[in-house]
């Protein structure tokens, strides 16, 4: 069991020139006119909850595997990403978020996967075929998007109700499913030299001066589900669950301890082991994705580190 480090719970910064703060799930937000400073703490959420006990190294692993990723599909579609001063700092452009998550999904997985149990055979208005099972492949990848909510949890939504509410005009909803299945395509391909498959994943975007970009993160643990391509046909076919690098192992561990987020469930306890295995199977997750070992910060004090950083940059 790793030692349990200090982790980045919250973060208070003032920077000289910033015009706003927003504190989000995960990551706190610290805006300068045109640009902004994203920082990737800690805090883990799941079913909409952000947990009580933060988690060593999480915003390290999922700010550079989003570095990683967003410089690797730039050529696809524009992004926000202008510079990674720190292990856990992003600054980029600050676009006008557009409130749709655009989750794909190219095997019957996870939420898709408990929907399909419940006995409903289509989501988001994406029609699924009989007969398939927990984790099958789908005969292609579909899109299934999702409100992006501020507070509370986001819903599945359709394109005709995307389009009915006006959350995007249609020529750029139309723009946004070509850019996800490419992405998709793309890290796909990435996940195979690596010896992983890319299950689903959610992209979101964003308008800087008219223009469509890919914000937040891309291909990360917290943002997408990987099985391992070796054995994956043998345990489809004897029924047996796959072996996955995703948060769903998060998730999994509250409904086994009667939580999913819903009024009056309580947490389970969070012990520094199951605080360890958590920060274990993310870094385990770095280095399988980037096939790169992966280089742990031991700040004792990584807020300086992070603010010294920042500061400098902007």
């Amino acid at each position: 069991m790793l030692p349990i480090m200090q982790a980045i719970k919250e973060t208070h910064f003032q920077f000289p020139g910033q015009t706003g703060f927003y504190r989000g799930k995960v990551r706190d937000v610290y805006y300068f006119g045109s640009k902004l400073a994203l920082i990737a703490t800690d805090r883990i959420s799941a079913f909409d909850v952000v947990l009580p006990r933060a988690i060593p190294y999480k915003g390290q692993v999922l700010n550079q595997i989003a570095a990683r990723f967003l410089h690797a599909t730039e050529d696809i579609v524009p992004n926000w990403v202008m510079h990674v001063p720190d292990p856990n700092a992003t600054v980029g452009l600050a676009c006008e978020p557009i409130p749709i998550e655009m989750v794909v999904r190219g095997y019957l997985a996870g939420h898709a996967w408990r929907e399909y149990r419940s006995g409903k055979r289509t989501l988001c208005g994406v029609a699924l075929p009989e007969g398939l099972r927990e984790n099958d492949r789908l005969p292609e990848p579909i899109i299934t998007p999702s409100t992006k909510a501020h507070e509370g949890h986001d819903e599945d939504i359709s394109r005709e109700e995307i389009l009915q509410r006006g959350l995007a005009p249609e020529a750029d909803y139309v723009q946004l499913e070509k850019y996800a299945l490419a992405l998709f395509q793309r890290g796909t391909e990435i996940a195979r030299k690596r010896g992983l498959i890319l299950v689903d994943t959610k992209y979101e975007f964003g308008r800087y001066d008219g223009n469509l970009y890919l914000i937040d993160e891309v291909h990360t643990p917290d943002s997408s589900r990987y099985f391992y391509a070796e054995g994956y046909e043998t345990r489809q076919q004897a029924g047996e669950p796959q072996k996955q690098l995703s948060k769903e192992f998060v998730r999994q561990w509250l409904i086994d301890g009667g939580f999913q987020g819903k009024a009056g469930q309580q947490i389970p306890e969070m012990t520094d082991e199951v605080v360890s295995r958590i920060t274990e199977r993310y870094i385990e997750l770095y280095e399988k994705v980037t096939g790169e070992p992966f280089h742990r910060t031991n700040d004792e004090d990584p807020l300086s580190r992070i603010e010294k950083n920042v500061a400098a940059y902007i």
